[in-house]
């Protein structure tokens, strides 16, 4: 620090030693406060645009299986339907039942796979607690 002066060695107490690890400890945590602070804010910062293209997209996507899903049923119940003939073989409410299933087995995959996605994901800060276990391994082995 700037304003601290530093006595020699042969100068100096227990009590200004102590004071001073006792200052520098302070200063190392606070600096490792403020480093956590800005990982942090930087992870937030990045998920938060992550989050607004991924709502984007799921936005558009759900419109897009939507139209899908009432196309496939119509063609289901079309395809069902003997050539020149007005009557189906799979009525239009079972046409729908079959695409919600397929829907549905799709959905509970996916869902599945980003659950354990999410499982594997590690919120806390990994260059933080990196740095603290190592100024923690530090002190402990300058005694």
């Amino acid at each position: 620090m700037a304003n601290e002066v530093h006595v020699p060695p042969e100068e100096a107490s227990l009590t200004s030693l102590l004071r001073g690890i006792i200052n520098d400890l302070g200063v190392l945590i606070r600096q490792e406060m403020r480093f956590a602070r800005t990982e942090l804010k930087s992870d937030v910062r990045r998920a938060t645009r992550a989050g607004a293209v991924l709502a984007l997209g799921v936005g558009s996507a759900c419109l897009g299986v939507v139209l899908v899903a009432l196309m496939l049923v119509h063609l289901i119940h079309a395809l069902s339907s003997p050539a020149g003939t007005d009557t189906a073989s799979i009525p239009l409410w079972g046409c729908y039942g079959i695409v919600a299933a397929v829907f549905l087995v799709v959905g509970a995959g996916l869902g599945f796979l980003g659950v354990k996605s999410l499982q594997s994901n590690n919120p806390l800060p990994e260059q933080t607690a990196q740095s603290v276990k190592e100024n923690v391994e530090w002190i402990m082995n300058s005694k």
